[in-house]
Order: C-alpha cells, then sequence, then structure tokens
C-alpha cells in the first residue's frame, strides 16, 4: 500500500491454489489475474447452499445437469452466468457470456469474455458444462 491506496496487485490478490496442489514441498499459490480467474471457475463450480455461511453463493448450474440441451437452455445459461458473475466477483466487468454446443455430445461451451477492473485488462475463460444425456 502507497500512501494508503492499494496497488492492482493488492486489490487482485494471492492466494492459495485451488484444486489444492504442492509445488517444491509448499501448497501452490496464484496471485493477482490468475486469482480472478481461479475465483470465476470456482464460482461456476459451487452449488447454491454448499457454503454454511453464505448460501446464496454459486452458480446454481447443478440444477440444470438434465435438462435438455435446447437454445431456451443456452439463454438462461448466458443469463445466469452473467449475473452470478456480477454479483460474486466484483474485481471484473463481465463483457460478453456465449454459451454453444460443443462437439462433445452433452457438452456446452461457455466463453466469458471480461476486463478486470483494476489493470483494464481483458480477458476470455472458456468454462465446459456437462449436461447429462436426460433429453433431447
Amino acid at each position: 500500500m502507497t500512501n494508503g491506496v492499494k496497488t492492482d496487485d493488492e486489490i487482485l490478490g494471492r492466494g492459495v491454489a485451488f484444486p489444492l496442489r504442492f509445488e517444491n514441498g509448499k501448497l501452490a499459490m496464484n496471485a493477482y489475474e490468475d486469482q480472478v480467474k481461479q475465483s470465476i471457475q470456482l464460482i461456476l463450480r459451487t452449488m447454491q447452499g454448499e457454503r454454511v455461511m453464505r448460501q446464496d453463493f454459486g452458480g446454481g448450474m447443478e440444477t440444470l445437469a438434465f435438462e435438455p440441451m435446447n437454445p431456451a437452455l443456452t439463454a438462461f445459461l448466458q443469463y445466469r452466468i452473467k449475473d452470478i458473475l456480477i454479483r460474486f466477483e466484483p474485481r471484473i466487468d463481465v463483457l460478453n457470456v456465449l454459451v454453444t454446443t460443443a462437439e462433445e455430445q452433452g457438452e456446452l461451451q461457455v466463453d466469458i469474455q471480461y476486463r478486470v477492473k483494476s489493470t483494464l485488462s481483458f480477458n476470455n475463460l472458456v468454462y465446459p458444462f456437462y449436461l447429462e444425456q436426460g433429453g433431447t
């Protein structure tokens, strides 16, 4: 902190890498924009109600696992993902969320374009979302 003002690195943070792993006999760490990217993935992977002290945290997308893959589902996912990232990751501006069907049956590709607010750097994260083949 310089003159009471936090640097970009202090705002973005540093923490233990997830999933937990070791590097050179120590817990692996990640920092700054990698920390933001990891946070986005964690938000998407967390089931609502999974965190005891924050029941509303998480994507809640596990409830969609058996839904039929159709345009209504992809539109809902685009809306839902943008909404949860705006709510739970204040370090970014969500620029676009695009959901497309992947080559693998039962898989959707979620392409998230975002800007880190403190550095104004643009980033892209492609996240696979898997559906069980319960419907058509």
